[in-house]
């Protein structure tokens, strides 16, 4: 007999699993409280629900987390896991911990077909998407990992990020649930202002996630034009900067912060001269896009060709922007002796969309990016 792993189900859904078993609502919440705050997935141990409950619970449900094949911890205290996800397709997830919050990077997908060139996830190609129970129990054990492994009784992660392999919203009926579990105060009790969602564009998504379940937004932008962005993020060629800066102003009517976060990867003599600061400040201030930078240090892999812009350039690019009166911030790098980087994540994914190829294709066939080498430059004084 199929059970339901409990996992899937946001706070409606369990009630209306719960319905089904003739249970009433408020079963539901206790059942949510046990799984999700207590990291309970024995129905024995559910204590204040009716026996009749737990042996219904027994033949029915499961609360099954996803097995770890790998853990790895940073010399930073930063904790990568990779998932195994069946079919020989694995995921990972990241935790940071820095003094004031502890925040975890999570997988939409197993793999990704967006293919952005600076992105070792891309190269490896898309397998599939994760379900909502898949997304949900990198939360789960986590979560309740780091309680026993930092002894803290207390809530340990924070912040949320759908920041890890896969683009979210081209998971998107997924993700919804995932994210209302994790925001229910009877689950993780996460503040909207704490989930983030990584999108590198997919427009009409956007528009959807206003509407139905808003949080926090940070957008991979990583060019200033067009002509450059479609070379290193091919979905700008459906959802062209223009079409996505606009999307972003109408995600602001209902986000839970005035501003949308452009995530902008420096990439050695590509996207880091001063020339593309400056059409940077032009480009929000055309749209009128509320938005801060987060300027990001590229981490090198061989496939790409691509070489991480010196910290000089990345302080001096920094300073344009915040002069023109745009809040910048340079992302520290973490992780990155374990792979657990922005940009690193991997896994070991199946490569069924044959992206790898295909992109492999594309670089033979289109313009290329002209890389320069890197360059010893005299250090900006701030």
């Amino acid at each position: 007999m199929t059970t339901a792993n409990l996992l899937d189900f946001d706070l409606e859904g369990l009630a209306a699993f719960c319905e089904k078993l003739g249970e009433k609502r408020f079963r539901a919440t206790q059942l949510f409280r046990w799984v999700h705050q207590r990291g309970a997935s024995d129905f024995t141990q559910m204590t204040d629900l009716a026996k009749s409950l737990r042996e219904k619970l027994a033949t029915t449900a499961r609360v099954e987390a996803l097995p770890v094949l790998t853990q790895h911890e940073s010399k930073d205290g930063t904790i990568k896991w990779l998932f195994d996800v069946g079919d020989g397709n694995a995921v990972e997830a990241v935790f940071i911990p820095e003094d004031d919050r502890g925040t975890l990077c999570v997988s939409s997908q197993a793999g990704c077909a967006v293919g952005c060139r600076f992105c070792s996830t891309g190269h490896q190609g898309f397998s599939r998407n994760l379900s909502t129970g898949e997304i949900v129990a990198q939360l789960w054990f986590a979560e309740h990992f780091l309680r026993k492994h930092l002894k803290r009784d207390e809530r340990v992660i924070s912040n949320v990020v759908m920041m890890g392999m896969g683009e979210p919203l081209q998971n998107y009926s997924a993700l919804v649930p995932a994210l209302r579990t994790m925001l229910d105060d009877n689950a993780y009790g996460l503040s909207r202002r704490r989930v983030t969602v990584s999108t590198s564009g997919v427009v009409p998504m956007i528009d959807r996630l206003g509407a139905d379940c808003p949080v926090a937004m940070a957008v991979s932008l990583h060019a200033p034009n067009d002509a450059l962005r479609d070379d290193l993020v091919p979905l700008n060629r459906k959802y062209p900067i223009a079409e996505l800066l606009e999307a972003c102003k109408r995600y602001l009517v209902h986000a839970p912060r005035d501003f949308i976060t452009f995530e902008y990867c420096m990439l050695d003599g590509v996207n880091d001269q001063p020339e593309h600061a400056k059409q940077l400040i032009e480009l929000v201030r055309t749209h009128g896009v509320s938005c801060k930078f987060n300027l990001i240090p590229f981490n090198p892999f061989p496939a790409s060709g691509l070489l991480r812009s010196p910290q000089p350039r990345v302080l001096a690019f920094a300073k344009t922007l915040s002069e023109a009166g745009l809040v910048t911030t340079v992302r520290k790098t973490r992780g990155d002796d374990i792979d657990a980087a922005c940009g690193q994540l991997a896994g070991d994914v199946k490569d069924r969309t044959r992206a790898a190829e295909r992109m492999a294709q594309r670089r033979a066939t289109e313009r290329p990016i002209v890389l320069h080498p890197v360059r010893k430059t005299a250090p900006q004084e701030h």
